[in-house]
């Protein structure tokens, strides 16, 4: 799995090359649907997270750890 510093430092070099505008159509597209990709890369990992600082803070108080399942897994299971 890619890190989260990685996939959003490259969503920054990507996002900086098409506001310069210097880039032909094809590769336009090219790198706006790699961005798109690491966009929701980004999403997915900063989901977990969160989902994990929940179940830390739900501990009546104590920072327990507990397995985090991510909300796509508990649906599928349902």
């Amino acid at each position: 799995m890619v890190k989260f510093e990685e996939c959003l430092e490259r969503l920054e070099k990507i996002v900086q090359e098409l506001e310069k505008g210097e880039v032909p159509l094809e590769k336009s597209l090219t790198l706006f649907e790699e961005g798109m990709q690491l966009s929701a890369t980004c999403r997915k990992q900063l989901e977990d997270a969160e989902g994990k600082v929940e179940i830390l803070l739900k501990q009546n108080g104590k920072l327990q750890a507990e397995p985090f399942e991510p909300p796509a897994e508990r649906a599928s299971r349902k």
